[in-house]
């Protein structure tokens, strides 16, 4: 998988070694509560989890396929899916 060219279709993200990373800033902190809610509901139906440091309207998301060491397709489907997600509220 040439990740550079996956990089481009979520510009938002960015790699940090066998990561993606991306910061989304929520209008306020209930919406941000929301936009963790939704994302859990996607993340469980692709059985992928991503990691999430919350800090009041800030959602720092981590992305990486553990069991095999690497960036994989199921990352970046799940990064365009928070992308969606994220600017329908408004982050």
């Amino acid at each position: 998988m040439d990740v550079d060219a996956k990089l481009s279709e979520v510009p938002a993200w960015r790699r940090e070694g066998d990561e993606i990373r991306r910061t989304v800033t929520a209008p306020d902190f209930p919406t941000a509560i929301r936009i963790v809610d939704e994302i859990a509901e996607r993340a469980e139906q692709l059985n992928h989890h991503p990691d999430i440091d919350i800090r009041w309207r800030k959602l720092h998301l981590a992305l990486t396929t553990h069991d095999k060491g690497a960036l994989t397709e199921l990352d970046f489907t799940l990064a365009g899916q928070i992308d969606e997600i994220a600017a329908k509220h408004g982050a």
